[in-house]
């Protein structure tokens, strides 16, 4: 290895924490209002009934998510027209300001009816950073990745958001050992939100050293020649409609992959909680421990992905979890055995894994640069807004009606469709228009370019190698809109 390709892996390497980092601490604000949502519920509120009180806070979880399309298309835009790193960085501080709302909200006995509207409030907030993240974060890891190995690095994204899960289980953990439950009940529960404010104003300076992805210096080189009216055309709704197949793939394969993802990492929970009456503590270890394997997988399903394709990887998500989704949780709700939850929680979760790791860049691969964030961003907050937020309400909500199993087959007819989609989705690991020109380029060259959509179907685009392997990192920095200063360390 020479030292320029040495120097440049670890460039990739550090780029790739950078855009992790903040995706940790932004994950972690979203998962700790759902890992201690059994403590604050009461506090917000009052019911005689435990299933009420978490249906309650379980709607205010789903209400953020209604934010998440908009947050997809503000940020998604944002970044495709002023850059990814722009973009994330604006996503933490939004975070910020949502979880410090939620740690200094009294509750309901305080100021009454005020509580739970500045928790929705706070929540539309969180919702709105969430929804810009996912995209942004999808697109600047495939793009600073290195050829070859993008579903390795890639998968990164959901390694950090699940080691953010950890880190919000951890945190519970530890306060239950050190506190007493009137303590939690009382104000120990505002601790996490208070630590997730200050930790992401610590990612949002580390942010400010991130180098902006060379495809996108390149698209924005592209754009510059062509003039003002190519710049008016990134991240444009109208541009986006130009692949309309590729944002309905995204929209298809992500209806499963994100009701299992929520059922199995965020109402499980819950489930052991209140249907196999598990206590919190034992619940808390199994999915601690659970995640943290699950954490684990992540690379490995990526790197699979490099080596067989996304598409063989993601017929196996959608099978597994259409065949295996009702057996698991019908078993699961009968178990009193700590080791065999964890085992039935992790036989899941493996199956998740198919679709977690490659999420990012599959959707990745199917959007030229000048509308890649808008791309990934939109029709994947769309789904988890309309999918994901809905999940765990429609759980808790059949359970009252006395129909929870019913849960279990919706789950597993979401995860039908998915594998409907990645049936007929077309390879994408070797024709991916992230080694394509943009398809906008046909402006002002003659030379052959991937149309629109053709990575969906049958067809098979034409591909050239993409200007941004000329551009290096060191001497392509951008002036961030929100950091006056240096972009990175040369």
């Amino acid at each position: 290895m020479t030292q320029q390709s040495s120097t440049s892996n670890r460039r990739v390497v550090a780029n790739v924490f950078r855009g992790c980092i903040g995706n940790l601490i932004e994950w972690y604000d979203w998962f700790v209002y759902a890992a201690f949502s059994v403590f604050f519920a009461p506090v917000f509120f009052p019911s005689e009934s435990q299933t009420a009180q978490l249906l309650s806070a379980a709607v205010v979880f789903a209400v953020g998510f209604l934010m998440r399309p908009l947050g997809g298309y503000i940020l998604g835009r944002f970044a495709d027209r002023y850059g990814r790193r722009n973009a994330l960085t604006l996503s933490v501080l939004l975070m910020a300001a949502g979880s410090l709302l939620i740690a200094v909200t009294p509750g309901f006995a305080t100021i009454g009816i005020l509580a739970p509207v500045i928790l929705v409030l706070a929540r539309l907030l969180q919702g709105l950073s969430v929804g810009g993240e996912f995209g942004s974060s999808a697109t600047y890891l495939s793009e600073v990745a290195t050829p070859g190995r993008r579903g390795f690095f890639s998968s990164f994204q959901y390694v950090s958001i699940v080691l953010g899960q950890l880190c919000a289980l951890g945190v519970q953990i530890i306060l239950l050992q050190i506190l007493t439950p009137a303590q939690m009940d009382s104000w120990g529960w505002r601790v996490p939100f208070v630590i997730g404010a200050v930790a992401a104003v610590t990612v949002m300076i580390i942010r400010r050293g991130m180098d902006e992805s060379p495809q996108y210096l390149a698209e924005k080189q592209r754009v510059a020649a062509l003039g003002a009216g190519a710049a008016k055309q990134e991240g444009t709704l109208r541009t986006l409609m130009q692949y309309r197949k590729s944002f309905a793939l995204v929209f298809a394969l992500a209806i499963g992959g994100t009701v299992c993802y929520y059922t199995y990492t965020t109402y499980l929970q819950k489930y052991m909680i209140n249907t196999a009456g598990m206590d919190k503590e034992t619940v808390a270890w199994i999915s601690f421990c659970a995640l943290f394997v699950y954490m684990c997988m992540q690379p490995l399903a990526g790197a699979l992905s490099d080596k067989i394709g996304r598409r063989k990887v993601m017929l196996f998500f959608g099978a597994g979890a259409t065949l295996l989704t009702v057996p698991i949780m019908t078993t699961l709700g009968h178990v009193s055995n700590a080791l065999v939850a964890f085992c039935l929680m992790m036989a899941g979760l493996t199956i998740v894994t198919a679709y977690s790791a490659l999420s990012p860049i599959v959707k990745a691969e199917l959007f030229p640069t000048k509308v890649r964030a808008l791309g990934v961003g939109l029709p994947h907050a769309l789904v988890t807004a309309v999918f994901g937020g809905t999940a765990e309400p429609i759980a808790l909500g059949l359970k009252q009606a006395g129909h929870e199993g019913a849960f279990f087959y919706y789950v597993s007819a979401c995860a039908l469709l998915t594998w409907i989609a990645a049936y007929f989705m077309k390879e994408t690991r070797g024709d991916s228009m992230l080694d394509s020109a943009d398809s906008g380029a046909k402006e002002s060259t003659s030379t052959p370019v991937a149309s629109p959509d053709s990575l969906v179907g049958s067809s098979n685009p034409s591909t050239v190698d993409f200007p941004s392997a000329t551009v290096q990192y060191a001497e392509t920095g951008t002036k961030s809109l929100i950091d006056e200063g240096p972009t990175s360390p040369r």
